[in-house]
């Protein structure tokens, strides 16, 4: 069972995330801004985080920043959930440090498919 700690503001799209996690039988934490996230990430050490980047106060690519400069949180997979889709938001994002990048709205087959591969990466 993997723990994956959803960073997003949106109550819409954290229900739409979470749902679709316990389904599919993961345990989930939830964080609605970068600094709740990134206590969470380091109280509870999820396997994968889902993180947005525009978030209330700190971004998703600071809040990244932390996460990999703590060695407690350093190597948990962080994966990028936005509606910034444009090609130079997703160089940037790539390019911060995210293990990988998924547009909103979510296409669902997608969105599983980036889950599995991220925690089977963090388990291999």
């Amino acid at each position: 069972m993997s723990l994956v700690l959803i960073v997003e503001d949106n109550p819409r799209n954290m229900k739409l995330v979470r749902d679709v996690l316990q389904v599919k039988g993961h345990q989930t934490l939830e964080a609605t801004t970068a600094e709740d996230g990134i206590a969470l990430a380091v109280e509870r050490r999820p396997d994968l985080v889902l993180m947005d980047i525009q978030l209330p106060g700190m971004n998703g690519i600071d809040a990244l920043r932390v996460l990999r400069g703590d060695p407690a949180t350093a190597k948990i997979p962080v994966i990028a959930v936005t509606a910034s889709v444009m090609q130079q938001d997703r160089k940037l994002i790539l390019e911060a440090g995210f293990d990988s990048y998924l547009g909103k709205p979510l296409n669902l087959a997608e969105f599983l498919a980036a889950v599995n591969a991220a925690l089977a990466k963090q388990a291999g």
